[in-house]
């Protein structure tokens, strides 16, 4: 996944999708291809456990294969060294082991035993690491969720991020600087502090992850990929689109009972949410 140290110096970043069945695969695919931008497919632990680890690989897979298209597959948030193990035999390109809540030498230890696992496998395969907790659940949120970081005191540290890096030896870093998962319900998401990114970029010496990417404003986005973040994760947002549109697609046509007539709508909603974000990551916007 060379790609990663080619763009980096673009001031663009690369959108990181999440999908939890078939429906979503095409929605992200087909708006990565419209405006020619590789891309990320993403799935958690509870979206692998839907889709099936081995499964999803095989889609994936021949995507690349049929289309000799920049398509990669990331187990996101994966919470033990036996998942990410599991995902890295499986075929993933790059996997996220998420340790944030853990105490800082735990997360350190077991980030450090993924990536000799990752490494001993495959140099090729990414793997990322997070520091600071920003919730866990892509959902809408009637509030904050606890133990969030939203003030600067809470996010992450230039210093503890260089330290992270060079004790682990992952490709990739995901700093809390005001981003949280999910999206708040009556109010704007948090601000992004902009030159704590900045300066956690300048001494990290990897590319930055911006995770909790759905809620965020364009202009705090625009400023956070000048700033140094290199990948975006964007999961809430699509999972509305597709809940308002499969109500509507019910609502319009009740007597329909052919999936893909009924979903059709969906792919096309998720679609449009991945394409306006693809264009503003890549400042076509």
């Amino acid at each position: 996944m060379i790609l990663y140290k080619k763009r980096k110096k673009k001031k663009i970043a690369i959108g990181h999708f999440n999908i939890s069945n078939i429906e979503g695969l095409w929605a992200v695919f087909y708006a990565a291809r419209k405006y020619d931008a590789p891309v990320i497919i993403g799935l958690s632990e509870g979206e692998r456990d839907f889709v099936g680890i081995k499964q999803v690989v095989a889609l994936v897979k021949s995507l690349k294969e049929e289309y000799d298209y920049p398509v990669y597959l990331n187990a996101d948030h994966t919470y033990t060294f036996e998942k990410v193990k599991e995902v890295i035999d499986a075929g993933f390109d790059a996997v996220v082991y998420d340790g944030a809540k853990l105490s800082y030498e735990e997360n350190i230890a077991t980030t450090k035993k993924c990536v000799e696992y990752a490494k001993s496998v495959n140099p090729d395969i990414l793997v990322e690491a997070e520091m600071g907790y920003i919730g866990s659940s892509s959902k809408m949120l009637d509030e904050l969720p606890q133990d969030v970081g939203v003030s600067s005191e809470m996010f992450t540290t230039s210093t503890e991020a260089k330290k992270f890096v060079e004790a682990t030896g992952v490709d990739l870093f995901a700093p809390s600087v005001g981003n949280i998962h999910g999206m708040l319900k009556n109010t704007a998401n948090p601000s992004l502090d902009i030159k704590r990114i900045q300066e956690i970029r300048a001494l990290a010496g990897v590319p930055l992850v911006l995770h909790g990417g759905s809620g965020i404003t364009d202009d705090n986005f625009r400023e956070a990929i000048q700033a140094g973040i290199s990948i975006v994760h964007i999961n809430t947002e699509i999972r509305v689109a597709y809940h308002n549109a499969i109500i509507k697609s019910l609502q319009e046509n009740p007597n329909e009972i052919a999936p893909y007539r009924i979903m059709k709508t969906a792919v096309e909603s998720m679609q449009s949410v991945v394409e306006r974000r693809i264009r503003l990551f890549s400042g076509l916007d």
